[in-house]
């Protein structure tokens, strides 16, 4: 027995040796782009990892588990004067049964660089960039880092995730959180089921969710005001002290408490706030439908 037992492990091994590694292709392509340039990616299917770096040029690498890839896709890679693009097309676009497998493009471009992402499926990070950008995908997260400029951020599918980003920003997501850590200008957070947390901004907020809690940190400084509500879930909002903004707040399901001095203005109600902070300013609009609203000193 213990001879067949060999045997066996042997016959098993040696089959391991001949059976061939799966199947994949690999695209690697360097397009001209200089400093200040634009990118843009569209693709019908795939992840997206696109970062800044001091060369000039875009180096753009797909990967993808299948080694027909390029005859189930059309690809095209451009460059002209100040702009570079890839675009990947299923070619045919009305079979539903079109499996792609994993898709995976790996792109590299100036540090100062317009960038346009699209992608049909798949998650999408971006870091390290100076420029505006625009990330929008059917089925993915959205992971941002070390951003300056213009955000605009969408997905159909997943969570957001933002990082020292400096720019005026928006983060749309029909299915999943959103989570910001340090950002340096304005936000518009939507997401239709999924908390919103935000820690340090330095303008104007509006976070709404139908389905979360929401918790804000405004940061020191910050009086701009803004507009948080949420359909499912209580708000916890962290205020300076020192800020003057007028401030509404109410819950359908809940109780209202503030560790601030208010000034109340009107009617007195545990499930309602309506008054000022210092000596006023911008507004401050809390509400949510199920759970309690908590206003806290930073």
């Amino acid at each position: 027995m213990k001879k067949l037992n060999i045997l066996m492990l042997t016959g098993l091994a040696a089959l391991a040796i001949v059976i061939p590694a799966a199947a994949r292709s690999h695209i690697e392509k360097t397009l001209k782009l200089a400093p200040n340039g634009r990118f843009t990616l569209e693709s019908d299917v795939g992840s997206v990892t696109l970062s800044g770096t001091s060369s000039s040029g875009a180096h753009v690498v797909i990967d993808a588990d299948r080694e027909d890839f390029e005859s189930r896709y059309t690809i095209n890679f451009e460059e002209n004067s100040g702009s570079a693009s890839v675009t990947v097309r299923r070619k045919d676009r009305f079979s539903w049964n079109n499996e792609h497998g994993s898709v995976h493009f790996e792109i590299e471009v100036p540090s100062q660089t317009q960038t346009n992402v699209r992608t049909g499926g798949g998650s999408i990070t971006l870091s390290s960039l100076r420029g505006e950008s625009e990330l929008k995908t059917s089925g993915g997260s959205i992971d941002v880092s070390g951003l300056t400029g213009k955000l605009d951020a969408n997905t159909s599918g997943g969570s957001i995730h933002l990082r020292e980003v400096t720019g005026d920003s928006r983060a749309d997501t029909s299915g999943g959180g959103i989570e910001v850590d340090s950002l340096d200008g304005s936000l518009t957070a939507h997401t239709s089921g999924g908390s919103i947390h935000i820690d340090r901004v330095s303008g104007y907020v509006e976070a709404k969710t139908s389905g979360g809690p929401i918790h804000v940190n405004f940061g020191r400084g910050n009086a701009r005001g803004g507009v948080l509500e949420t359909s499912g879930g209580s708000i916890e909002a962290l205020l300076d002290r020192s800020a003057n903004l007028d401030i509404d707040a109410s819950t359908s399901g809940g109780h209202v408490e503030s560790d601030l001095p208010v000034r109340v203005v009107g009617k007195i109600s545990g499930s309602s706030l309506h008054g000022s902070l210092g000596s006023g300013g911008e507004t401050l609009r809390l509400h949510t439908s199920g759970g309690s609203i908590h206003i806290k000193s930073l």
